[in-house]
């Protein structure tokens, strides 16, 4: 089970029992610079957290065409209950390890480019780690973009979809939804943790009408068999609401940080895909009629 320990300094350490191996598939950035920390005393900063005032923040970057439509600010949250072999980022895995910034300093940034982003249909894109390991402080952004009537995306694994409120779904625009397997051993042996949350996540999105990219990490040896990403396409292709699959090869631009973290790194010797490899999955996607790219 997952636990919050308050009894350190800095933002909440998730306890999650089990070896510290890996984290989010999530690119590297630069950090928070540009956003103003927040420093509260104690007692007022575990209340300004709770109320989603306040969260652990990675990092934040303006990009285009990457994690959603146009022109986008993603803030990368800190904190992530899976422990994915592949994760290029897994200095995001704990929230300890973030900054604290307010919801009003993110949301402020957020309004300096609202002119980009109706030039370009872009937006506001809240990423992790795993974002819904902060659920309130999501709230809070996603209430306050769409109060600027800026578009909205979350990219979630899903695994903790059940924090997501249907108030919270309301001021979602987009889901990029990473479904890291088909078959739960292998989600499991990938990530530690358990298939089911994704795929009813998924479910619960399609039904109330958000759109859903979906997200795939196509990893040699581990997720790239024939039989488990049939079962990935399979369940994406009863989702009405998918309008685009992403096949990510896989990469080893992020395992010196493994090292710097003094974290054991399991792929080390796992070589990305071949073309002829990605394009057999992207056919077996587009198989079932989904745009694939």
């Amino acid at each position: 089970m997952t636990t919050v320990d308050e009894r350190q300094d800095g933002a909440p350490v998730v306890s999650l029992g089990m070896p510290l191996v890996g984290g989010s598939h999530v690119r590297a950035h630069a950090g928070t610079e540009g956003l103003e920390a927040t420093e509260q005393e104690r007692s007022e900063r575990l209340a300004a957290v709770r109320a989603g005032q306040v969260g652990s923040v990675h990092s934040w970057e303006l990009v285009t065409a990457v994690d959603g439509p146009g022109t986008r600010m993603t803030v990368f949250l800190s904190g992530c209950p899976l422990r994915c072999l592949y994760c290029h980022n897994p200095d995001t895995m704990e929230m300890r390890r973030g900054t604290d910034v307010s919801a009003q300093e993110i949301l402020s940034r957020v309004a300096r480019y609202r002119g980009v982003f109706k030039a370009t249909g872009g937006g506001l894109t809240i990423s992790g780690g795993e974002p819904l390991m902060q659920p309130a402080f999501v709230r809070s952004l996603l209430r306050g973009a769409k109060a600027m009537d800026i578009h909205t995306t979350v990219d979630t694994s899903g695994y903790l979809g059940a924090q997501c409120t249907d108030e919270m779904l309301d001021d979602i625009d987009l889901v990029l939804l990473d479904v890291k397997s088909g078959i739960p051993e292998t989600y499991k042996k990938a990530t530690g943790r358990e298939l089911a949350p994704t795929l009813d996540f998924g479910r619960r999105l399609a039904a109330h009408g958000t759109e859903i990219w979906i997200r795939f990490v196509l990893v040699p040896g581990l997720t790239d068999a024939v039989e488990n990403v049939e079962a990935v396409a399979d369940y994406v292709a009863t989702l009405s609401t998918v309008t685009r699959v992403e096949v990510l090869p896989f990469h080893q631009m992020g395992q010196d940080k493994w090292a710097e973290l003094g974290m054991r790194y399991e792929l080390a010797d796992t070589q990305p895909p071949t073309p002829e490899l990605v394009a057999r999955v992207r056919e077996q996607f587009r198989s079932r009629g989904l745009a694939t790219f």
